[in-house]
């Protein structure tokens, strides 16, 4: 209670302190837009790297890049090793200041595309837009971090007690060789501000589902399927029927969804299949419903299609939910200001999606998302990044980091 009233008190001040119309702060905007011809060659070089999670040659290519880079800011720049099985090292860039606001950025390296995929659809600009696996998703957001840094160290603006950057290195498959290093960090910070890609619309993200991973195995009995089917358990009918049950159980009022996303049965067609697996997909917005969600698909297991099959239901919970709530409404209201300074409006929404801001969140520091390069279209093909955000959104986050260096020490 002590710190959401701290948090208030805060909220109230940085209200009343902020002039109507606030000029913008044209040493950041100078810094950020002569930076823009260096920060497209690093955005190229990065794209062009092949880092999907998993994939440590190419994360290890994309860390020697950083490490070079973030030295140039002034910080302490370190590498810790992710908990295996993961892969790739994380990074962790610090700057030390004078004042007392301790404030945690993040972003992440890893992506979610296969080797080649640098190769096949390499860095490129078209009408305003940069396109090229991870160009957005987070590629876009390590750019923002990497000149924030830079634009403080030649500012040489000091009123914080600590800016810290961390890099992870397997965000994509659920943080979980990161997982212990997000969540000390940010009870050792004040704030986080994670760069997953802005919104499209310029948007800013102040709430995200969690997510978890549902599976369903099916043990069945292999037969001749032209000779004696009838002697056979098909595995691989019996996890349609089971799926088509358990698809059923997201509830749209809640937003809880539950969508199959891979299924496996069999490798030849003359033989039927004595085991299948599926993997769905579960996103809800509270801890609740994924308990249930778990309790229903084990009792959905127990009606069965084909008899003297086995059916088992497990579910393995990923990132936690991030709410919104007040604390986050004050960092959307203050980025909101300063994004005024330059003329522009943020919106605020929520995602389906999950990511490392729900670990800082659930470790119930105040936690605001959304803020890299605006984008859309992520996972796909057609990921983008739109050019033109690189300097507002700059900005934006310097200016951010600055507030909140300032201020932040009457909130603990």
């Amino acid at each position: 209670m002590r710190r959401m009233a701290a948090w208030s008190v805060l909220a109230v001040a940085l209200v009343l302190s902020a002039p109507a119309l606030a000029e913008p702060n044209r040493p950041i905007l100078d810094k950020a837009q002569g930076f823009v011809p260096e920060a497209l060659k690093l955005w190229e070089r990065l794209v062009n790297i092949d880092s999907g999670t998993g994939d440590e040659e190419g994360l290890k290519a994309i860390a020697a890049i950083l490490l070079e880079e973030l030295k140039r800011s002034g910080a302490t720049v370190e590498t810790i090793p992710v908990t295996r099985p993961s892969v790739g090292d994380n990074i962790v860039a610090t700057l030390n200041g004078t004042g007392k606001g301790k404030v945690l950025l993040m972003a992440h390296m890893d992506t979610v595309f296969a080797k080649g995929a640098a190769a096949a659809r390499p860095f490129r600009i078209k009408d305003g837009r940069a396109y090229g696996p991870g160009v957005s998703d987070d590629k876009s957001g390590i750019i923002a971090a990497v000149y924030v840094l830079r634009i403080l160290n030649e500012l040489k603006f000091k009123d914080y007690e600590r800016v810290t950057l961390l890099l992870n290195s397997n965000e994509e498959t659920g943080s979980r060789g990161s997982r212990q290093l997000i969540e000390r960090l940010a009870k050792e910070h004040d704030v986080t501000l994670n760069l997953e890609a802005g919104r499209p619309g310029d948007g800013l993200v102040i709430w995200r589902k969690g997510s978890a991973q549902l599976t369903v195995e099916v043990k069945g009995r292999s037969a001749h399927a032209g000779v004696a089917p009838e002697d056979g358990r098909n595995a691989a009918l019996e996890l349609a029927h089971q799926v088509l049950q358990i698809s059923k159980l997201g509830n749209p009022e809640k937003q809880t969804t539950v969508n199959v996303t891979v299924l496996r049965a069999g490798d030849r067609t003359n033989v039927i299949p004595d085991a299948a697996n599926a993997r769905l997909d579960v996103r809800a917005l509270v801890a609740e419903e994924f308990d249930r969600v778990e309790r229903e698909a084990a009792a959905s297991a127990r009606n069965k299609l084909i008899t003297d099959t086995e059916v088992i239901t497990s579910l393995l919970r990923s990132f936690p939910a991030m709410p919104q709530n007040p604390r986050i409404d004050m960092l959307a209201s203050m980025a909101q200001r300063i994004y005024g300074e330059i003329g522009r409006t943020l919106k605020l929404e929520g995602s389906g999606g999950a990511a490392d801001s729900s670990l800082a969140a659930g470790v119930f520091k105040p936690t605001l998302d959304g803020l890299g390069l605006v984008g859309g279209n992520a996972h796909t093909e057609r990921e983008y990044a739109e050019v033109d955000s690189m300097v507002p959104r700059i900005y934006l986050l310097t200016r951010l980091v600055m507030e909140l260096g300032r201020g932040q020490q009457d909130a603990r």
